[in-house]
């Protein structure tokens, strides 16, 4: 669930600047400094991303505990979480940012060893094979089985912030950011061919069971935390959980998601 406001931050804030390897975010980053100024991370009213999306997603998974927002400004590839680079102006653009509130989910995978391991994700949950033989999964939503067998290379849950992503490629729907919903997207199915996913309470619990799970090994990954040979997944949403991003005024992440599916 994605919530999208007028930022509040309306004094000067406390910068601090993260970046990427990227020689060109390094550079950016350097210049900012030198213009700006910069304090710790911990002492931060605005931490300042300099990369692509995943610079921003680490970002993001770096400061779940101090919750602090996030401004992105793109030296990388894609750069659909962030906003353009500019050195002039950083200040009047952040304090007249729109803020957009993400809650990320939760997983809980259990390995065949019976060890659990717990990881958020901001974008997704994904389950994959590990080996050339396909997955084979139980779907259970809300304690309720919904499919007894599905045969594919993987299945995943998404954020609607996560929905323009690995979801979009999988050939998932993209989910408006309002919208309390999740998609539940099947990755290369094989049977049941037809089966094109489903979309979801954002208030609902979603359970993996790995079948054959010896011959067909899978693991999960939250994001960019991952857990092999896993025989079960459960998926929620952590409301507790509010992270926020900064976007330029007339470029909120409502409006870049509408945008994309207009795109070509």
């Amino acid at each position: 669930m994605t919530q999208t406001r007028p930022s509040q931050i309306t004094t000067t804030p406390a910068l601090a600047f993260v970046a990427s390897d990227r020689p060109e975010a390094q550079d950016a980053r350097a210049a900012l400094i030198a213009r700006y100024g910069a304090v710790a991370e911990e002492q931060a009213d605005v931490i300042v991303a300099l990369g692509g999306d995943g610079q921003m997603l680490e970002t993001l998974h770096g400061n779940m505990r101090r919750r602090t927002p996030v401004y992105g400004m793109n030296r990388g590839s894609v750069g659909f979480l962030m906003n353009d680079y500019e050195e002039d102006g950083l200040l009047e653009r952040i304090t007249t940012a729109e803020r957009t509130v993400i809650h990320p989910l939760q997983m809980d995978a259990w390995t065949e060893a019976g060890e659990v391991h717990m990881g958020l994700a901001i974008n997704e949950v994904s389950l994959l094979r590990q080996t050339r033989q396909s997955a084979k999964l139980r779907i259970t939503v809300d304690d309720r089985v919904r499919l007894e067998e599905l045969s594919c290379d993987g299945c995943l849950v998404a954020t609607p912030a996560g929905s323009t992503a690995y979801n979009l490629s999988a050939h998932g729907p993209i989910i408006p950011l309002d919208a309390r919903i999740l998609a539940l997207t099947p990755i290369s199915a094989f049977r049941p061919r037809r089966w094109r996913g489903a979309l979801l309470s954002h208030g609902a619990r979603v359970r993996f069971d790995v079948l054959e799970a010896d011959k067909r090994p899978v693991s999960a990954t939250a994001d960019n935390f991952e857990v092999r040979r896993v025989a079960r997944v459960e998926v929620r949403e952590r409301r507790d959980v509010a992270l926020t991003m900064l976007f330029d005024a007339g470029r909120s992440f409502d409006e870049r998601v509408i945008a994309e599916q207009f795109a070509n």
